[in-house]
This record gives C-alpha cells, sequence and structure tokens, in this order.
C-alpha cells in the first residue's frame, strides 16, 4: 500500500519539476520575452548600473544602493540624476516606506 503511493508521489514531483522548468526567457536587446504558461513582455532594467549611478554622490552610497536596487526590482523604474525627479516613477516608488514609516528609495 505504501509503495504504490510513494510512486505516485515521486511521478507527480518529477512532472511539476519538468513544468516549471519550462520558462525559456530570450534577450532581444532592451526587452525580455518571457515564454512559457505566463508569456509576456518585461522591459530589461539594469538595476545595478543605474543605482550606481543615481546613488554614486549619497553620503552613504551603500545603503543608498541596496535601498534604490529593491525599488528598482519592485517597481521597473530608477529616477535620471543623482537625487530628486522620483515623480517620474510614479506612485510605487514615491509611495514605499520603510518599517519606521521613511520615504525607502533615493
Amino acid at each position: 500500500m505504501g509503495s504504490p503511493l510513494l510512486l505516485l508521489f515521486a511521478v507527480f514531483v518529477f512532472c511539476a519539476a519538468l513544468v516549471s522548468s519550462d520558462v525559456k526567457i530570450d534577450d532581444h536587446g532592451e526587452f525580455q520575452v518571457v515564454k512559457g504558461a505566463n508569456r509576456r513582455l518585461m522591459q530589461y532594467l539594469d538595476c545595478g548600473g543605474l543605482c550606481k549611478n543615481r546613488c554614486s554622490l549619497h553620503s552613504r552610497p551603500n545603503l543608498c544602493t541596496r535601498a534604490c536596487g529593491t525599488c528598482c526590482v519592485r517597481c521597473k523604474c530608477v529616477p535620471p540624476g543623482t537625487s530628486g525627479n522620483r515623480e517620474e516613477c510614479g506612485s510605487c516608488y514615491t509611495d514605499m516606506t520603510t518599517h519606521g514609516n521613511r520615504t525607502k528609495c533615493p
């Protein structure tokens, strides 16, 4: 009784692993095409490079870069320049706050 259930469970796990690994990402310049069950077109952002530029003049560049990276991944945007212009990324970027209720995104 136990071994057929174990075999059935093993087959289920194997099939689930095959289905989850079907997603393929094709890089086409500034856009990425995600193929699979959730086909979509996503804009490619170099969050590391954009945040490094954004935080270059900050008094605490490592802290700024870490916070900027989180905001970039979540909001898919980094404002131009080294400060200000936060409104250009929309409410996702401007409304994100820390646990202390301070603005998170630089």
